[in-house]
Order: structure tokens, then C-alpha cells, then sequence
């Protein structure tokens, strides 16, 4: 439904304004301008993007270039002198603010102005993704966070509608994912089984505790880190760290889901083996002496089925009715029937059974209560690895389909969202942390979904499977649950290939080593170990990276007074005897220049050459030090006070320091810390040139 919109509402009151009131017209111009650049449930916003109402982008320009003479006239002492009483523009006012609402909350954006020529795309693509996830949200409740299959699905419905109204993305889909419902199994089994001699008087109420503290810390970590700012976070851990996590929790995954698959869950639950590694020798020891027949085929069988359909897909792209097939669904209802027609059940294979939708005494409960605080501080560190690991996937999904179909989000509200969707589904008792996929947001956009209808319309078809469909699935074998699960393992798998060759072609053996150190972490001891040893092996990677100052030394281009730097430059020559010319190439700060007086030292002894710190130098020390600082726009206190330091040493040697190209900013910090008054006036000059002068007529007169 498009709007229109009368242009009188949105222009300020004609009433002049003077120097007093100027400062409320600005900020409510910049309003408009922020109302006008900000894209419906996103970033930002073009006049081409569709839903904005014809002739509305020609009186944005007259409107501003209006308020700009205004302004100019303002400031050049040519104030108007009003006709009447001076008032504020209220509905202005309340313009901004209405701005400003459906700035943070995208869903007031886009809902009004939703087009109905955009349904059938969206309705489409939530139809197929809802047959798709609600499979896939029974068999990660039910086996891989040992939970209760309902729990799985109301985590698939309800964090997508709170995320489609608060979400920047138009094709991100929030549900389970694999990756987490495998942790929150994990502490869940690991609390249960805690003391040997200890059971539980109700096992069931307490796995919904543990799932719902989890996830009620996950929903708070994110969304501080939203309110925080905190977005850049998928900028500083590494793609080969994420890369060696999602391989070691396929890995994982595929040995939980073969016991099931071979009907050796009775033998765990008499042996239990603890580890990855115990229960893949448990599968070599017993697949073949102990493994169920009828079990192992119809889990197989079920598997194939699904890999031939999801490759003669592929191959048929262009036959939409091909390429829109439900593979999951369709072998989901049909071994379903065939379970039903022919009796499993009574020939061992385990079925779903009977599902109560149950959570506890009421259906809404406050995620904060005694039975669930009680394990609160024993789910931290796995609320903050699903939070971290969770929001990398989301954003990795959000910008693949932002760059896509051609407009931006924020990281930060996006974490804000996916932090307000997990909050609110916590409480639902038992509800897992849900969170943005790769595959089923690229799937969305592939069927039509542009906008996040096709989410809302996802989320009411699990609610409604949830209450009507689940009786009907009595006679699903478990199995092919598991086999379900197998095939994400496949497309987590999927990439490994592509990016290990490509960092062995590009000699990234850093890389390769924190994607080899992750997946052994992780398979030899747990996950949880394995991504927070390889997250702080990245952090102090990026913490030395940023240490290192990046410096260079410029020589002089022969004929000229022109100074480059030598490592780039093979024509420029060092000219001066004893005389050192360093540029900094960056900003600085108490990070960058804790290692400078190293950093210089190690330029003077061996210039930009690899060497070992064993090695004899081969330069000369510098009787003169030029420090060329075009570049740095900023320095902080921590960062003046090395230098002091730094000069300090300088002229105890007897070097001398001349400083080059320093801008106001640091020139006043220079000023406040000494730093001129300990080298002197003399010492500050203009470029490197007239640096080299000083330098020559000091040498004449020594």
C-alpha cells in the first residue's frame, strides 16, 4: 500500500526564525534529511527504492536549498526580523521524532508502505522456507539440544516476528541453528549428568530451565552489544577462525547423528561415552555388530532421497517448480506415512510419539525465576559463545543478501534486534537461542522474499504447526530427524575445500593454522573450548597487528626534493650520512606506540630488511632523526608522553630531532606536553626540505 504524502506536513512553519530559534530549524532540517536518506527497515535509502511516493524526492532539494539561504543569511549578520510571535514548530517536532521511531524500529517503515505486488514473492518464500525449517527446528530441539521437539518450534516462530520489526535485513531468516542447539545439548546434558548419584526429580523441567537462562543471556548479551556499539565485532575474529569452527561442528554433529541413525541409542545411554572422540570409537567398535538393520536403512535411505533432491534441484534452477520443491517436507510426511503404513514402531525403529505442548505450569513464565537462576552462572560462558558465534553468522547472512539486492544495515541494530527477538522468546520456557541463517536467508531471497513478510509469514505457519501438525507427526521415525541434521552437515561442509586451498595458495599459514588449531580444540575437547581458545588467539593476533606502528623511511628521488619511501621506491636514496628520515603512516595512540622506540631502533640498526634479533646490524646509528607526520591526524595522551620519553632519550644521545608536516592537533597536544619546549622552535619545520637545511647548516657549523 503506497502512500501519499501532502508536502505542507512536511515542510516547517513559515514563520521567520532568528539566531535564537535557529539551532531547533537545523536540527529539525537534519531530520528531514535523515527521514529522507533512511531506508524502510533498513540503512539508507535512494530516490529509486521502491515505496517512496511519486514527487516526493523533487521537494526534498527546493526544501533544503531553501533552509540553506536561510542559514547563510542568518550567519552573515542578515537575521530576519519576525512579523509575529516566535514559536516552535510542534508538528515538526513530532516529524522528527516519528523519524527517529521508525529509525529504530524498521518495522514502522516498511509495513505502511508495503506493496501488496510483493505478497505473492513473500508468501512464497515463507511458505517454502517454513516446510523447510519446521523439520529442521524438530530435529535440533529433539536431538541436539535434548529437548522437547515444541520447544524448537516456537523458537522458529517467535524471534523471527519480534526480528522482522526490529531487523535492518529484508531476507534474514531467524531460527535455530545447528551450531547452537548442539551447545545448549550440550551444557544441558552435562548439568544432568553432573553427579552420577544424583537424578533429577523432573529432568524434562530442568533442560527447559537450562534452555531458558541460556537463552534469555544470549537475547541480554546481544543487546547490550547493540546499545554498546559493539557491531564491528565480525570485523575482528577471522574468517579461517569461523571457518575451523563450523568444520569441527559439522564434524561433531555428524557423529552425534549416526548413533541415532545406526539405532545405537539404547547402547549409549548403557555405555554413555562423554567426548567427540569416546563416541566416535563407540561408532567404530559397534556400527557394525550392534547396529539396528531396519534403523540404519531407512535413516540412509532417507538421506539419499534428500542429497539426489537437492542436487537434481540444482540442476534445475530455471524450472521454478522444480527448484522450489521441499525436499525436507516431502520425505518428512512421507516416511511419516510409511512408518504409519507399515509399522515400524513395532519393529524397534523409535518414532516422535506423542508431543504435549508443554513448558512448564503456564505457557508464558518470566525467564528469571529460582529454577532457572540456579544455573546461571554455570551457562555464561556458553551464553557469550552463542551470542558471538551466532551474531557472525547473522551478519555474514545479512550483508550477503544486503549486498545482493542493493541497500545497507546496521550491525548494531541488528544485534539490538537479534537480542529483543531471543529476550522476548525466553519467555516460552525451553526456547533456544535463535538466530540468523546463511542457507534459508539465501533461499528466501532466491524464492521472491523481499521483505521481512515472508519472515512473519514463516513464523505463523510453524505457530500453526506447532499447535495443529505435530499430532500428525506421531509416526515420524527419529532417524530421519538425524538424517535431516545430516544434511546441513553436508552444506556446512560445503566450503572447506574452496577456502583451505585457497589459504595454502596464498601462503596464509597463520590462517591455516588458527583453522587447524580451532577444529582440533574442538573435536578433541569441546566446542565451547575450542572457539574460546582460537577467539583470544585472534584477539592478541589483532592486538599485535595494531601495535606495530607502521612506519617507513623516505629517501630522497635524485634531482628532485621530492622524498619517498625506499622500501617502495628503488630510485630513492638515503643522500644525508647518519641522517634518518621516518614517516609515520598513521595516527597514534597508547596501543601503537608502546614498541615505537623499539620500532625506531630496530630502523636504525637494519632499516625495512628481515633479520633476526641475533643478527649484526648492518647500519650505522643516527646522528639525526627527521620524523615526517603528514599523516597523523591524532595523538592521545599515552602516545605524547612516549614521545616526550622518546625525545628525551634522543637528545641524551646527542641526536638531533626535527619534526615535519605537524598538523594543529597534535601541535597543541605537543605544546601542552613539553615536547616543544624540550626540542625547541627550531626543531618544528615546515616539510622535509626545509628539515634537511636545518640539518646541513647544523653540520657546517659543528
Amino acid at each position: 500500500m503506497s502512500q501519499d504524502t501532502d508536502s505542507s506536513t512536511l515542510k516547517p512553519s513559515q514563520v521567520p526564525y532568528n539566531t535564537r530559534t535557529l539551532s531547533g530549524y537545523g536540527s529539525a532540517t537534519s531530520s528531514l534529511r535523515a527521514m529522507y536518506t533512511s531506508l524502510p527497515g533498513s540503512g539508507a535509502m535512494t530516490p529509486r527504492t521502491p515505496g517512496i511516493p511519486s514527487g516526493q524526492d523533487g521537494e526534498r532539494d527546493p526544501l533544503l536549498e531553501a533552509h540553506a539561504r536561510d542559514v547563510s543569511e542568518v550567519e552573515a549578520g542578515g537575521a530576519r526580523t519576525p512579523k509575529g510571535p516566535v514559536e516552535r514548530p510542534q508538528l515538526w517536532r513530532k516529524k522528527s521524532i516519528w523519524a527517529k521511531v521508525r529509525y529504530y524500529v524498521p518495522g514502522t517503515a516498511w509495513i505502511p508502505q508495503y506493496s501488496f505486488s510483493l505478497f505473492a514473492g513473500d508468501f512464497l518464500a515463507g511458505i517454502t522456507v517454513a516446510s523447510m525449517l519446521i523439520p529442521q527446528s524438530v530435529s535440533y530441539a529433539s536431538s541436539l539440544a535434548k529437548l522437547s521437539p515444541v520447544t524448537g518450534l516456537f523458537s522458529a516462530a517467535i524471534p523471527g516476528i519480534v526480528y522482522a520489526l526490529l531487523g535492518t535485513s529484508r531476507q534474514l531468516n531467524v531460527a535455530p541453528e545447528a551450531a547452537l542447539s548442539l551447545l545448549v545439548g550440550q551444557v544441558v546434558d552435562e548439568i544432568l549428568h553432573s553427579d552420577p548419584h544424583t537424578h533429577p526429580i523432573d529432568p524434562n523441567a530442568l533442560s527447559l530451565a537450562i534452555s531458558t537462562i541460556i537463552t534469555f543471556q544470549v537475547g541480554l548479551i546481544s543487546f547490550l552489544l547493540g546499545l554498546l556499539r559493539l557491531g564491528f565485532l565480525d570485523v575482528v575474529l577471522s574468517r579461517a577462525l569461523l571457518r575451523g569452527f563450523v568444520t569441527a561442528v559439522a564434524v561433531v554433529i555428524m557423529i552425534e547423528q549416526l548413533i541415532p541413525m545406526l539405532g545405537l541409542t539404547h547402547l549409549e545411554h548403557i555405555l554413555q561415552p562423554k567426548t567427540t572422540l569416546d563416541k566416535f570409537f563407540f561408532l567404530v567398535e559397534n556400527a557394525f555388530t550392534h547396529a539396528h538393520e531396519l534403523t540404519t536403512t531407512i535413516s540412509f535411505g532417507a538421506l539419499a532421497v534428500l542429497v539426489s533432491m537437492r542436487s537434481f534441484k540444482q540442476m534445475c534452477r530455471k524450472y521454478w517448480f522444480i527448484y522450489r520443491l521441499p525436499e525436507v517436507f516431502l520425505v518428512v510426511v512421507a516416511s511419516t506415512f510409511l512408518s504409519d503404513k507399515f509399522d515400524w514402531d513395532q519393529d524397534g525403529v523409535e518414532i516422535l510419539g506423542s508431543v504435549p505442548i508443554n513448558t512448564g505450569s503456564s505457557f508464558i513464565q518470566f525467564p528469571l525465576r529460582k529454577i532457572t537462576l540456579r544455573y546461571l552462572r554455570r551457562t555464561t560462558s556458553t551464553a557469550v559463545l552463542i551470542s558471538v558465534v551466532g551474531f557472525l553468522d547473522s551478519i555474514v547472512a545479512a550483508k550477503q543478501n544486503a549486498g545482493r539486492f542493493g541497500y545497507s544495515i546496521s550491525p548494531n541494530r541488528e544485534l539490538v534486534a537479534l537480542g529483543a527477538g531471543n529476550i522476548i522468546g525466553s519467555f516460552v520456557p525451553g526456547t533456544l537461542p535463535a538466530y540468523g541463517s546463511i542457507t534459508r536467508s539465501k533461499l528466501n531471497g532466491d524464492l521472491g522474499g523481499r521483505t521481512q513478510m515472508a519472515s512473519l509469514v514463516t513464523s505463523t505457519l510453524v505457530l500453526l504447526a506447532t499447535f495443529f501438525l505435530l499430532p500428525w507427526l506421531y509416526y515420524l521415525p527419529k532417524c530421519v530427524l538425524a538424517s535431516v541434521i545430516c544434511l546441513i552437515v553436508f552444506s556446512l561442509l560445503a566450503e572447506l575445500p574452496h577456502d583451505a586451498m585457497f589459504y595454502w595458495r596464498m601462503k596464509a599459514w597463520i590462517d591455516l593454522a588458527l583453522m587447524t588449531l580451532t577444529f582440533g580444540l574442538t573435536i578433541i575437547w569441546n566446542v565451547e573450548v575450542g572457539i574460546a581458545v582460537s577467539v583470544v588467539i585472534s584477539l592478541l593476533l589483532v592486538v599485535r597487528r595494531s601495535s606495530r606502528t607502521r612506519m617507513t623511511i623516505l629517501g630522497r628521488i635524485p634531482g628532485t626534493e621530492r622524498w619517498k619511501p625506499i622500501d617502495e621506491n628503488p630510485e630513492a636514496e638515503e643522500d644525508a650520512s647518519g641522517v634518518l628520515i621516518v614517516r609515520i603512516r598513521e595516527n597514534l595512540d597508547f596501543a601503537n606506540t608502546a614498541q615505537l622506540k623499539e620500532r625506531l631502533r630496530r630502523l636504525e640498526l637494519y632499516g625495512h630488511d628481515k633479520h633476526h634479533p641475533a643478527d649484526e646490524p648492518h647500519r650505522h646509528d643516527a646522528n639525526v632523526l627527521v620524523f615526517h607526520l603528514a599523516d597523523v591526524d591524532t595523538i592521545d595522551a599515552s602516545a605524547v608522553q612516549i614521545f616526550f620519553e622518546l625525545a628525551e632519550t634522543y637528545k641524551n644521545r646527542g641526536v638531533g630531532m626535527y619534526i615535519t608536516h605537524l598538523k594543529s592537533d597534535p601541535r597543541r597536544a605537543f605544546e601542552k606536553a613539553g615536547v616543544v619546549a624540550l626540542l625547541g622552535e627550531d626543531a618544528f619545520c615546515k616539510d622535509v626540505a626545509s628539515a634537511m637545511v636545518r640539518v646541513e647548516q647544523a653540520m657546517r657549523e659543528r
